[in-house]
């Protein structure tokens, strides 16, 4: 009968941690380069023409508004948070993201990193058998 060992691994398995730990040192510099080249851009909220963040501003203040008569107001409180998310909306909705011009070697090192890492992670989540045995298995 085995014992037991007494140290698990990544994920709780037997073995593996320092797979994860190269996988994760991969994956987190992959990504890192990975998004390092990306630029992300805004411009102006336009409706027929005029910039309109003004008028998303109005729920926000109208709430806040009520929050200050009354602390407990239902409504305040909708009006806020459907505030807040247009707001958050409005700014995910226009932005504008590029991938910078770089040359194709670097892409590849970004991304073999990346998915190499990832890969590394899962495999050491796995089981690791301790010791391989010779004989009756294939």
């Amino acid at each position: 009968m085995e014992q037991e060992p007494k140290f698990r691994g990544a994920g709780g398995t037997q073995g593996g941690l320092g797979e994860f730990l190269a996988g994760l040192a991969m994956a987190v510099a992959g990504a890192y380069l990975l998004t390092n080249q990306v630029s992300v851009t805004t411009g102006f909220w336009r409706w027929g023409g005029y910039n309109t963040f003004g008028l998303t501003l109005v729920p926000l203040i109208v709430g806040i508004g009520f929050l200050f008569f009354n602390g407990r107001s239902i409504v305040g409180w909708l009006l806020t948070l459907a505030g807040a998310v247009i707001i958050l909306a409005g700014i995910i909705v226009n932005l504008d993201i590029y991938f910078r011009e770089t040359s194709l070697f670097n892409t590849i090192v970004m991304l073999v990193l990346l998915a190499g890492g990832i890969g590394l992670i899962a495999r050491s989540l796995r089981a690791h058998s301790g010791s391989h045995k010779s004989g009756s298995e294939a």
